[in-house]
């Protein structure tokens, strides 16, 4: 390990040094492809160079415990530093494990009402407002692609992209089915009903990852429509792309522009076709995921929202939190921490049982 974060560092300096030269700063292409690479290097490298400090401290103290009149002064150097070399070695493990290529990914998020009628289309536009509250507190930005609102003013779907840093690598585990237990608005006798949503995220593809050919879509223009039916224009600006070969049928009415629709339908499609392709391509990564938090199939049932109980449980690792409300106002991070650190612990596990 000691050798590859050596190799790591040499890389950091040799891409640092690369950053000011006129010919890289020169070609944007090459700037951003030697920034990414800087970037990934930074933090592993800094805990290496502190790994290194404190193992030479450590040396250093330990060939002066001879000294009787150093002695002292040693062993309280090295019961400062001892502790904290075991430290730094777990933390260099976790920054060296694979790194899921889709992470720096912005993310299409597609939320769907499932049982329970109108109250699940509720459910579904409270939910679509943590994920923007959530997205806020990021400074990520997020644009509604296309929406299906229910006539109780919930969505039957909604699907927006979500733009930022690292985006994909906060939200992938996301994707399954949202359970909501509360007694609904319409209910008369107090009973508690339980409804469901779908979740979906997926990172969006560029046009570098899936190529689409021409040949292989075909796109129907209709006039697009609000709830009841109501005309929201009478142009013929709202698209429906299909893709051919997988039968993938994308709609998008959002905009009065029918450009703008097929552009947001195409960002879609391609990032269907690429989920498709992922699922295709990583059978074995389905299963070590399905073994640590699921395997992010939207049929799945990931998480509870217990109105009445003020909790909401993630089912996959047996997180239980008593504070639903902030959660619903966008606490999301304590969730995606933990199953962030849930998925690293089974990664460490699974290379030391290989080893």
């Amino acid at each position: 390990m000691l050798d590859r974060l050596e190799q790591m560092e040499q890389r950091f300096n040799e891409l640092s040094e690369q950053m000011g030269q006129p010919e890289i700063i020169n070609d944007h292409e090459k700037y951003q492809k030697a920034g990414r690479a800087l970037r990934e290097l930074t933090e592993p490298v800094a805990k290496y160079r502190e790994l290194k400090q404190v193992m030479a401290g450590l040396a250093e103290a330990r060939a002066m415990l001879s000294d009787p009149d150093m002695k002292e002064m040693a062993e309280e150097e090295i019961a400062q530093l001892a502790p904290r070399e075991p430290a730094l070695l777990e933390e260099i493990k976790i920054l060296l494990l694979p790194k899921d290529p889709n992470d720096e990914k912005n993310v299409i998020l597609e939320i769907r009402a499932g049982t329970g009628g109108d109250e699940a289309s509720l459910f579904a536009a409270e939910i679509f407002r943590m994920y923007q509250r959530f997205a806020e507190q990021h400074r990520w930005k997020i644009e509604v692609l296309s929406m299906s609102e229910s006539g109780v003013g919930g969505f039957k779907e909604i699907i927006a992209i979500i733009e930022g840093d690292r985006v994909y690598s906060q939200l992938k585990w996301e994707s399954g089915v949202h359970r909501v237990q509360r007694v609904p608005a319409t209910e008369t006798q107090g009973r508690v009903h339980t409804s469901a949503i779908t979740v979906a995220v997926l990172p969006e593809a560029e046009e570098v990852d899936v190529k689409i050919e021409a040949k292989d879509i075909r796109i129907d223009t209709f006039c697009s429509s609000g709830p009841g039916g109501q005309s929201v224009n009478t142009t013929y600006s709202a698209v429906r792309i299909t893709h051919l070969p997988t039968n993938t049928v994308v709609s998008c009415q959002d905009e009065k522009s029918q450009i703008k629709n097929r552009e947001k339908g195409m960002r879609v499609l391609r990032s269907r076709l690429y989920e498709q392709e992922m699922d295709r391509q990583n059978a074995e990564l389905a299963k070590q995921r399905k073994d640590q938090v699921g395997t992010g199939d939207r049929s799945e049932k990931i998480r509870t929202y217990n109105f009445p109980q003020n909790r909401v449980s993630d089912h996959r690792i047996g997180l239980t939190l008593h504070w639903l409300d902030q959660v619903m106002e966008g606490r999301l991070q304590p969730i995606v921490d933990a199953l962030i650190s849930h998925y690293q612990a089974e990664q460490l596990k699974a290379d030391s049982q290989a080893a």
